[in-house]
């Protein structure tokens, strides 16, 4: 017995000496937004007393991550990723199946729909994180209705020149743009944009998206020259009175970047179209993860209860919960599903050769 407590003694003098090495996890995501990144830095304190070293990788275009996994020099543990950058790492067989290994799948809210990721079903391979709903953020009195159809917006461009813009496809959010457009200027096609751009007849479907364009960019900032690089940069024209209107894909932006002091109180919420395009966005772990299972942990966290409620409080982040009972889900908006990951290319190639 006093072996063993001499053993035991001679450990624990070691292990405070020297400490065992944390588990490395390496996660990349947007770095982008301040919210984000705050929230994120709180997750690395928290996973830190569980013994693991989460480092965020900050990720300016998920594709290029995409990129590395296939083509097999990337690190990454965990992958913030949906749509086509889903598509692409599935195609390529380049994720672990892990919803199974989830067992806080368990408490996943029933009514999100989060089995098809932009038209392609997830079998397993990606775990849902949070809700993107696509809306626009002005300041008081530029639309006077909460939903703004194509034509209301271009009448707000006519009475405000040169106040107005969308960031430049092929950020996220200026292709989210066009597609609540198209949604607004063919109402009756919903359910073709759900089907592979390929197997519709997409000259004709995006016709009209580009004549109204045509109409819209001499009226915008810098007559549709140039554009805002992204949602951030355009809420920090919203912010300092350059641009009366920005864009974002969390539907409690309006609430939260007054709270942190980003943009002035009375900024309005909306929709571009009769309903906001909304996608889950999800975690997934590469096939190539050097430490898959300390990243299914680190997952577990983020879809605890206690990480949801935080990243759901609009004096933090404020992006939905995926959770049942976790979070407001008054806050969101009407929705509608996103295009088939597909048409993501082509309406950034279309827009490219035309206004570029």
């Amino acid at each position: 017995m006093r072996f063993v407590a001499t053993i035991s003694f001679l450990f624990a003098t070691l292990c405070v000496a020297f400490p065992l090495k944390a588990d490395v996890v390496n996660f990349y995501a947007w770095g982008g937004s301040p919210e984000v990144n705050s929230y994120l830095r709180w997750a690395q304190k928290e996973l830190k007393g569980e013994g693991i070293q989460l480092r965020h990788n900050k990720v300016a275009d998920a594709s290029e991550v995409v990129k590395q996994i296939i083509e097999g020099y990337s690190n990454a543990d965990v992958i913030w990723i949906n749509g086509e950058n889903f598509h692409a790492l599935k195609k390529a067989g380049a994720l672990l199946p892990i919803v199974n290994d989830i067992q806080a799948m368990k408490h996943i809210n029933p009514a999100l729909n989060w089995k098809n990721d932009f038209g392609e079903p997830v079998n397993g391979l990606e775990v849902p994180w949070g809700v993107g709903q696509f809306n626009l953020i002005s300041r008081p009195g530029v639309f006077k209705q909460q939903q703004i159809s194509a034509e209301r917006l271009l009448d707000a461009a006519w009475d405000n020149k040169g106040r107005i813009s969308y960031p430049k496809p092929p950020d996220f959010h200026g292709t989210t743009f066009l597609k609540s457009l198209l949604l607004s200027l063919q109402p009756q096609q919903r359910e073709l944009f759900q089907q592979p751009v390929d197997s519709v007849d997409a000259k004709e479907l995006t016709q009209p998206l580009w004549d109204y364009l045509d109409k819209l960019h001499p009226l915008l900032w810098q007559q549709g020259e140039n554009f805002p690089s992204s949602a951030g940069e355009q809420i920090s024209y919203l912010a300092n009175g350059q641009l009366l209107m920005a864009v974002s894909f969390n539907p409690n932006d309006y609430k939260t970047l007054v709270n942190y002091g980003r943009l002035p109180a009375g900024v309005e919420r909306h929709t571009l179209s009769d309903k906001a395009i909304t996608n889950n966005h999800y975690l997934a772990v590469p096939a190539s993860a050097e430490n898959p299972e300390s990243a299914k942990a680190v997952i577990e966290f983020l879809l605890s209860e206690k990480a949801q409620q935080r990243k759901a409080d609009t004096n933090r982040w404020g992006d939905p919960s995926v959770l049942e009972g976790a979070g407001s889900s008054a806050a969101l908006l009407e929705p509608t599903n996103d295009f088939h990951a597909s048409w993501q290319t082509y309406l950034e190639r279309e827009w490219s050769a035309r206004y570029q």
